[in-house]
């Protein structure tokens, strides 16, 4: 009986060589960035082995645009950032109505890497009533 070859698999989240046999990583800023990213668009049990992993902003999708409801997604935000993202500190998180839009909210996370002392802001637009 023989043993048949084993299929190559890849990891689409681990850098492939390019032409010259270089490996290419992010760098620390577009790391941290790509990683709150991720944080924020995971929902707690998404992940395998780390079943509280995430925000889950997507909870607040049918919600009224109100004042507690955009304290209540300021307030994940942070708890999620300073939990899962410790190479930052957080200086502030703001989730603002637009005033054109009532059905969507602003959000603006201003942060710093506390490797190198940079300061950064990510910002994202949320639809959150239909």
């Amino acid at each position: 009986m023989s043993i048949p070859s084993p299929i190559a698999t890849g990891w689409p989240l681990l850098p492939r060589p390019d032409a010259q046999g270089q490996m290419h990583y992010p760098n620390l800023e577009t790391s941290v960035r790509q990683t709150i990213e991720v944080i924020l668009r995971t929902r707690p049990g998404e992940q395998l082995m780390r079943p509280d992993f995430g925000a889950g902003l997507e909870r607040f999708l049918q919600e009224p645009n109100l004042l507690v409801t955009r304290r209540r997604i300021q307030n994940l935000i942070t708890e999620s950032l300073q939990r899962w993202e410790t190479r930052i500190l957080i200086h502030r998180v703001e989730v603002e109505e637009l005033p054109d839009q009532p059905t969507h909210i602003r959000i603006e996370i201003l942060y710093q890497i506390k490797r190198t002392g940079a300061a950064h802001r990510l910002g994202l637009t949320l639809q959150l009533e239909e």
